[in-house]
Parts: structure tokens; C-alpha cells; sequence
């Protein structure tokens, strides 16, 4: 109590910035005040500029001094856009004599195998041949040092990758992840006589066995590390120079936030890291409802990501991939679909109706914002049926143009299928649901969930205009609507844990692993954890350790996450247990055939934010229905329904379908058959009847 005391008289407040493809979220918390939203454009080619526009806006909003900022938490897409838009670092790769090519060979795994004519599927973009260099070591499958690393060919090597202009170094030397010892040297010797040159090792980035995997995510990292540490330290310098004097920390992909410091030197651990603070926020948004069994769906201005949690914990994969290149770090599980408001609708050419995956993002946008165009989209389809209030998207900060949006319509859709606008409009709804609803079962059946046992999340802008029909299609009852849909990756940030994660191979059958060795691993995993921790800017507490170990079949080519208990009498027998139960939900069967260990992970986790819980909601007085308007739900069935304004519900309030709930950040859209209740926590609670 004493320290929110002193909070309130500081006015200290907590700031989370996420940047998205269209508008760049914000929000502000201060203790024992209302939370303070904000969404500004976003500026591609310049992400700061629209991060420093909108905390400028937001501290004038919020009337307080700058220096009372206590936390500023960043989600980025920038490690992303640069593999995206290829505009990394010119990097290099060193290897072991022999294995300069495993970036280009890849994998005999084709993903479009009935093409006639296949492309590459490996990212030699990252280091072209002439970027790939070798030098004389070699150790032995045990870690067994059979060469010394040739300081000589080292330097010869670097030298090489000088000459063609490289000012970022991979390094993966065969087996290192079992013994870094001539890694961490080459490190040394560039470092000392080359200090310009960033290096990325495989045994500090990836130490698990497979080299291409291991190859690639350690290439990723070396390609993306400059553009992060030039962003983040001149995101720092403009935020310091402004006067927020608060430590800059990023969330990870796997959910936790960590220092910037300590993210620029594990930079390939950011990618997605805006879509796995959404599905924080959609974990929190679920409790404080009493659910913790959840599918959430983040529909944005360009896709649309979906994530499913359960028993409170956000899923988490081993391996993601970006641009579809394997890049091998743990991330919250998001099957992002092409599906946003912002995605065009389009004619195949069997006359078929498409939506997405391209969008027509922030510039020039949908045809309704006026800014050329022309091309129909999901927005425009909400604006012809009446869902979006042209006069109040994004909080009115936006003006949208319906006679744009039926035009665009019209002109690309409509009339070459030979309907009405609105029967256009409509389908494009329906294809649209159809889709993101593919992508949530691909989350949830095909992992072992039935999803009749989740309430679904909606979060984005678009998310709650979207959220009924989704459920509907998965026979879903429940439908859990944040305070703060269309910033949630926003406040996302605010309530994450800081978490650092560190593994390592450890190759060992299970039935001959030994107790003793398997815990002294842990035990210094832990030590790496915890200095980790020690590393970050704030102080931490209550911290959670949790131990894993990747198990699969021995023979067996891929492999699942399995919770250990060092407690646990019998923990190998107990960690094969599970392994089989594990195997059986997300396969579809499981044999008693020998497992193997293939890596052994660490998680540390710390909360301890004082400001995470808002206060309740504290209803606006006044009438909450704005006015009434016509909303087309099926064809030749306009009807005029009630538009509410959300501020206004007082705490308790059920409303019945059908009826809009407009907000500053989103419209939800209740559907005949359904009806909403206001929680104290500030939620939406819609049930089918």
C-alpha cells in the first residue's frame, strides 16, 4: 500500500507502444486513473517518428510531467520488416572446412511440391556464396576437440569477408553446440582486431543440434542485429533526449519482455513480438473474466493473428517461421493469416471471390480514407453495411468516405459478378470469417483442442466486428471482449512478465540419461537465466523458474516440449509419461517405443509491476445510446438497431442483439441471438442465447 501511495503522489506512470503495419498503439497507466489509449498512423520507413508522435500526443493528453514515466515497454516489427524487405545487414557466414553450403542446401522439405518449375527455399539471401567462408577446426559428435581451431585460417576468412563489404559475422562451427570453445575464440579474435564487425554464434544463439536449422536461425541473427542495435539506441536517445528517463525494454517472441540492452544481443528473439503481446493481453482480458481457456484472434490493419491459450499460459512453439524460412526460437504459437481490415478483395480467375493476403496497409489504405485507393477491401465492406460509423473510426481521428467505399466495391467486385454492392459487401464479410476461422482451427483441432472449450478473444481494430460470426463458426458460446480491443498488443507489453529463456543440446536417450548430469545442465542454465535477470534496468522479483526438456521418439525427426520437475523421485519416468500423453493429444497417437532427450530449456520469469491491474471501470454518466442506424446482417435484411457508446455501459448492463458497441479503438458488433454484459474489470462478456 505504502508503495502505491507513493505511486499516486509521483503520478508515475507505464507506457506500452506497439507498431503495427497501419497505426502504432499506445497506452498509458497510471495508478488510480483511467487507462489512457491512443492510435496513430504509422510510419513505415521510419518506425520512431510515429513512436515519438504518439508518446508526445499521449503525454499532452495525460497533462503530467515526462519525467514521471516510470516503464516504457516496445513491441517492434523491425527485426521482421528487415528480412521482409531484405534491408538487413550485409552479413556474413564462417563455418567449419567443409560445410560452407548448408545454407543453400537446406532440407529435401518442399512446400509447394507439385510445382513445375521449384524456387530455392533456403535464405542464401543472408550470406551469398561469396559471403561464405571457412576455416580449419573440427570437433568430434561428443564435443571432443579431433583439430584445433587455425587461428590463421580465421583471419584469412575475415579478411575474405571484409573485402566483400560484410560488417555483421555468422559463426557456426560444426558440433559447437556441444563445446563453444572455438566459437567463443573466433569471437575473441574478431572482436579484438576487427571490433567494428558484430558477431552472432550458433552456441549463444541456437546450442541444439541440427546444422541447418542451427545455420539459419544464427544467419538470421547476424542479418537483423545492427538494424536493431541502430534502432533501439536511437529509439533510447530520442526517448531520453525528449525526457523520459525510463529504461526501454521489448517484448520477445515468446511472450516476455526483456532490457533493450540485453534484446540487441539476441535480436533474432523479437521477431513477432507484436503479436505475442497480443495474446498476453487477450491471456490477462480472459482472467479477469474467469476464463483461461482462450482462442484469440487478432484481426489488424494487414492480418490477422491467432493464438490459443490454455490454462492461462499462451502456447509456445519450439520453432517459427519468418517469410517462410525455418528460424528456430521459441515464440507464442500465432498462425498469422492475411486477413485484416485493410486486405483486398479480389476475382481469381474462375470468377471466385478472394480476400487477401495483399492489403492495401496504411498508404494509401482502403478506398474509404480518401487517399487513392482503389481497390476494395475489408474496411470498405463494413462501411457499406453499416457496421464502421464513417464519422467515428479510430475515435474520429480518421474521417472515412462511404461513397469511396461503394465505389471501389462497385467498380472491382460487384458488377463483374453481377450483384449489388451490398451483396458484394457481404460475401466479402463471409470470406473473410471463413478464413480466419480456417486459421483457428488450425490452432486448436489440429493440435488436440476442441475449440467448444474456449472462449474466443477478438482484439485489433476489426477484431470485435468480426468476433460472433467467428464463433459461430466453431460453435463457440462465448465471446470475451477486452476494454481496450484495438490496443491490446499495447497492453499487452504493460502486463508480461520479464522473461529470459536459455537451452542447450543435450543429446541422451532417456532411459540412460543420468539424474546427476541432467541437473548440473539446469543448474547452469539457471546461473545464465539469472545473470540475465540481473542484467535488466529494473529490479526484479518473484521470480519463476521453470525447467523443460524437448523429448521425441528416438529416430524420430521432430520433437515436443515437456515440463521437468527436478523435485519429482522419478522424473525420467514422469517426464516419458508425459511426453506419451503429450504425443497423443497433438498427433493423434502415441507408442511405448524408447524417447530420447534432444535439448534441456530454462525459462526464468518475473512480475512484480505494481500498475499491471487498472482500476475498475468508471462509466461515463449520460445515455449510452447514440443514435440508431441501419446495418445490413443478410441479404434483404437491413434493419435499424440500437449504436451504443461503450464509456457509457454502466457496470452490469446486458444488452440484447442485435446492437453495436462503439469505442474509440473498435466497434463490437452483437448479433441477433446474443447478448453483452459489462463486467467491473471493463470487459464484454457475449453469450449466445
Amino acid at each position: 500500500m505504502l508503495a502505491l501511495s507513493l505511486y499516486r503522489t509521483l503520478n508515475l506512470m507505464d507506457i506500452g507502444v506497439d507498431t503495427g503495419g497501419t497505426f502504432t498503439d499506445l497506452i498509458c497507466r497510471r495508478a488510480g486513473h483511467p487507462d489512457l489509449v491512443l492510435k496513430v498512423p504509422s510510419t513505415p520507413s521510419e518506425p520512431s517518428k510515429a513512436v515519438m508522435n504518439g508518446v508526445r500526443q499521449l503525454l499532452e493528453v495525460a497533462g503530467d510531467e515526462v519525467g514521471s514515466v516510470r516503464r516504457f515497454v516496445h513491441g517492434t516489427t523491425v527485426a521482421t520488416n528487415a528480412v521482409l524487405e531484405r534491408k538487413g545487414a550485409e552479413s556474413g557466414l564462417i563455418t567449419t572446412a567443409g560445410f560452407a553450403d548448408v545454407l543453400e542446401i537446406g532440407r529435401q522439405m518442399r512446400t509447394h511440391i507439385y510445382e513445375l518449375e521449384l524456387e530455392p527455399e533456403t535464405p542464401v539471401f543472408l550470406a551469398p556464396g561469396a559471403r561464405r567462408v571457412e576455416v580449419i577446426e573440427r570437433l568430434s559428435s561428443e564435443g571432443e576437440i579431433l583439430e584445433p581451431l587455425n587461428e590463421s585460417s580465421l583471419r584469412h576468412a575475415v579478411e575474405t569477408l571484409q573485402s566483400e563489404g560484410v560488417t555483421s559475422i555468422a559463426v557456426c562451427l560444426l558440433f559447437s553446440f556441444l563445446n563453444p570453445i572455438h566459437e567463443r575464440r573466433v569471437r575473441e579474435v574478431i572482436e579484438s582486431e576487427y571490433p567494428d564487425l558484430s558477431v552472432s554464434l550458433s552456441s549463444d544463439v541456437d546450442p541444439a543440434f541440427r546444422e541447418y536449422e542451427r545455420t539459419v536461425v544464427t544467419a538470421f541473427d547476424a542479418y537483423t542485429k545492427p538494424v536493431l542495435r541502430d534502432y533501439l539506441g536511437d529509439l533510447a536517445s530520442d526517448l531520453s533526449a525528449f525526457g523520459v528517463d525510463a529504461p526501454l525494454q521489448v517484448m520477445q517472441s515468446r511472450g516476455g519482455i526483456s532490457a533493450a540492452g540485453t534484446a540487441t544481443k539476441r535480436p533474432v528473439r523479437l521477431f513477432l513480438s507484436g503479436p505475442a503481446a497480443g495474446v498476453i493481453g487477450g491471456s490477462r482480458a480472459g482472467q479477469a473474466s474467469g476464463s483461461n481457456d482462450l482462442i484469440t484472434v487478432d484481426i489488424g490493419g494487414t492480418s490477422c493473428d491467432i493464438a490459443l491459450v490454455a490454462g492461462g499460459r499462451p502456447l509456445v512453439r519450439p520453432e517459427g517461421r519468418i517469410d517462410g524460412y525455418p528460424v528456430r526460437v521459441p515464440m507464442v504459437d500465432v498462425n498469422a493469416i492475411g486477413s485484416g481490415g485493410g486486405s483486398i478483395a479480389w476475382l481469381d480467375e474462375a470468377g471466385g471471390l478472394r480476400v487477401g493476403p495483399r492489403s492495401a496497409g496504411a498508404d494509401p489504405g482502403p478506398a474509404c480514407y480518401g487517399r487513392g485507393g482503389e481497390l476494395a477491401t475489408v474496411t470498405d465492406a463494413s462501411i457499406v453495411l453499416g457496421v464502421l460509423n464513417p464519422d467515428y473510426f479510430a475515435g474520429g481521428s480518421v474521417s472515412l468516405d462511404r461513397q469511396l467505399a461503394e465505389q471501389a466495391i462497385r467498380d472491382t467486385i460487384a458488377v463483374p459478378l453481377s450483384m449489388s454492392v451490398e451483396q458484394a459487401a457481404l460475401g466479402i464479410h463471409r470470406v473473410v470469417n471463413a478464413q480466419v476461422a480456417e486459421g483457428m482451427r488450425q490452432v486448436s483441432i489440429r493440435q488436440g483442442h476442441d475449440p467448444r472449450d474456449f472462449a474466443l478473444v477478438p482484439l485489433g481494430g476489426a477484431g470485435p466486428v468480426h468476433g460472433i460470426p467467428l464463433a459461430e463458426e466453431l460453435s463457440i458460446d462465448t465471446v470475451i471482449v477486452p476494454r481496450h480491443p484495438g490496443v491490446l498488443s499495447a497492453e499487452g507489453l504493460l502486463v508480461a512478465p520479464i522473461e529470459h529463456e536459455v537451452s542447450v543440446g543435450f543429446p541422451s536417450d532417456l532411459d540412460s540419461a543420468e539424474i546427476n548430469a541432467l541437473q548440473k545442465v539446469f543448474d547452469d542454465l539457471d546461473s545464465q537465466c539469472s545473470a540475465l535477470m540481473d542484467a535488466e534496468a529494473k529490479d526484479v522479483e518473484n521470480v519463476e523458474v521453470i525447467h523443460a526438456a524437448d523429448i521425441c521418439y528416438v529416430g524420430q525427426s521432430h520433437y515436443l516440449d515437456i515440463s521437468v520437475d527436478l523435485t519429482d523421485a522419478r522424473i525420467l519416468d514422469s517426464i516419458y509419461s508425459d511426453f506419451i500423453r503429450a504425443h497423443e493429444q497433438v498427433f493423434g497417437y502415441s507408442t511405448e517405443s524408447p524417447a530420447r532427450i534432444v535439448n534441456l530449456r530454462s525459462v526464468h520469469r518475473s512480475r512484480g509491476h505494481e500498475m499491471d491491474v487498472p482500476i475498475a471501470i468508471d462509466p461515463i454518466s449520460g445515455d449510452p445510446l447514440k443514435e440508431r442506424r441501419s446495418v445490413i446482417f443478410d441479404i434483404g435484411s437491413s434493419i435499424e438497431i440500437d449504436i451504443l457508446d461503450r464509456a457509457c455501459l454502466p457496470v452490469g448492463a446486458v444488452i440484447n442483439g442485435p446492437a453495436i458497441i462503439e469505442q474509440a479503438d473498435t466497434t463490437t458488433v452483437l448479433h441477433k441471438g446474443w447478448t453483452a454484459t459489462a463486467l467491473e474489470s471493463g470487459e464484454l462478456v457475449l453469450k449466445k442465447e
